[in-house]
Order: structure tokens, then sequence, then C-alpha cells
């Protein structure tokens, strides 16, 4: 009877212990994982913006036609930002990163084409910054407003040379 009881006993509290192992979100994979099946259920996309570039508009500072790069440190390494500056109109060739962390908003926001619709809508480095991505944000900030500053000062030197 002692002997019953025990593997009873046993059984049940082994069969309470697996009970916690069914899948579900946080034992079914990474927390990561989790946490972005989670969010794809339950959350708006936070990157999902709708961008409107006016192909019209043009930088309110004279800057030079040519193609400049820019670079910024950024969360987990640098950003780099490469416009071409064509009649004062800025377009975005490329936002490319070295070290950014794989589905997160920064490192989505650079690859997707975000952040270069948002320098060629505001024609300057005046960009708002995403949400998740405040660091990265400064880095794409930073990178561009280095790039302008470039096309600026080749702006300034064609004028006083009198091109």
């Amino acid at each position: 009877m002692k002997k019953s009881t025990a593997v009873a006993c046993g059984a049940t509290a082994l069969m309470l212990g697996l009970s916690g192992c069914g899948a579900s979100f946080e034992g079914s994979g990474s927390k990561d994982a989790a946490s972005a099946e989670q969010l794809a259920m339950h959350e708006n996309d936070p990157w999902d913006m709708n961008i409107q570039v006016d192909e019209q508009k043009k930088s309110d500072v004279p800057l030079a036609d040519g193609v400049y790069t820019g670079a910024a440190p950024a969360m987990a390494g640098k950003v780099s930002v490469t416009l071409l500056v064509d009649d004062n109109h800025i377009t975005c060739l490329s936002t490319t990163q070295d070290g950014e962390t794989q589905s997160v908003g920064g490192f989505e926001a650079l690859r997707d084409g975000t952040f270069a619709a948002m320098i060629e809508a505001a024609q300057s480095a005046d960009i708002d910054t995403i949400s998740g991505a405040t660091i990265t944000t400064a880095g794409v900030k930073q990178a561009t407003a280095v790039a302008l500053s470039q096309a600026e000062a080749s702006a300034a030197a064609q004028a006083s040379s009198g091109n």
C-alpha cells in the first residue's frame, strides 16, 4: 500500500511538473522569438509610417551638386548615409549599418528605407525619431548632417571662388 501511494504521488508530481512545459509563448522558443510573436499578434507595427516625399521640395540651405557620405556612431556600431544633391534637392542613395541588432527598430528602418524616405521628405537631417530606435535615429541624423555639411562647404567654396 505504501509503495502504491508513493508511486501515485510521484506520478502526480511528475504530471504537474510537466504540465508547465506545454507550448506557450514563453516556453516554445527563445524569449526574443516569443516577444516578437506576441507583438505581431497584439501591436500595430511601430515602424509602419506613411512618409510623404515631395519630389519638388528642395533644401533650405545652398548645397553643391554631388554625392556625399557621412558616418556616425549608432546603437551597436556605425551608420552611414550617402546622399545625392542635384539642384539643391537631396536624394538618399543609401543608409547602411555596421553592427545594429536585427529585428530592432533601427536595423529595420535602415534596411527597409524608412530613414531614407524621412531624409528625402525633410530635405535635411531634421527627421523624426523612430520609437525603439532613438540612438540609431540620432546616428542617422548625425551622419546626414555630416554629409550635408560637406555639400554646404562645397557650395560656399564655389560661391567664394565665383563659380
